[in-house]
């Protein structure tokens, strides 16, 4: 009986040293491979190099939406399909911090192109128009109509005011 009961604690403790125990702290945004409107998300190591040994579930927060993601060789799919250009905001948070992902999807008939953006350029285009509207006051009209311009397509496209200023902060946390 005592032998029966070492074994099967023996077993619980290799189950369980053999959990998931790879963290991801970058990935890649990409279109799936099966072209069905949907993203998918790589694990990469820091030189943006495809880890393909993160395998299980992991939650992410896609545009302020929390979604457990099945990683299965380092890729995971998400779930909900791009019907239009969108910006989509993809945040990962572990123990070694917050890591996360402003990203720009060009749709073109079936075809999903992403782009990742610098969030800080989200805090630099203002900073410039403000600039500008100081050093030339003849160009004050041109900066407000630039302004609302950059404003109109952030907000058409997906990226509201929240999700705006929550990846400018993580942008100016991860520079530091």
């Amino acid at each position: 009986m005592k032998r029966v009961f070492i074994l099967s604690i023996l077993c619980l403790i290799g189950l369980y040293c053999s959990a998931q125990t790879a963290a991801i702290n970058n990935f890649l945004v990409k279109e799936n491979l099966l072209k069905n409107s949907k993203l998918a998300i790589i694990a990469a190591d820091s030189l943006n190099n495809p880890n393909e040994k993160i395998n299980g579930v992991y939650t992410f927060s896609v545009s302020g939406f929390t979604q457990s993601l099945k990683f299965n060789d380092g890729v995971a799919v998400l779930q909900l399909p791009i019907d239009k250009s969108t910006f989509v905001y993809i945040k990962h948070q572990n123990d070694a911090g917050t890591h996360s992902k402003l990203v720009y999807v060009y749709k073109k008939d079936t075809d999903l192109t992403p782009y990742a953006i610098n969030s800080l350029w989200l805090f630099i285009i203002p900073i410039i128009l403000v600039i500008i509207a100081f050093a030339f006051r003849k160009l004050i009209i041109f900066v407000v109509i630039a302004f609302l311009i950059f404003v109109y397509f952030n907000h058409s496209s997906g990226l509201n005011l929240s999700t705006f200023f929550e990846s400018i902060f993580d942008g100016l946390k991860n520079l530091f």
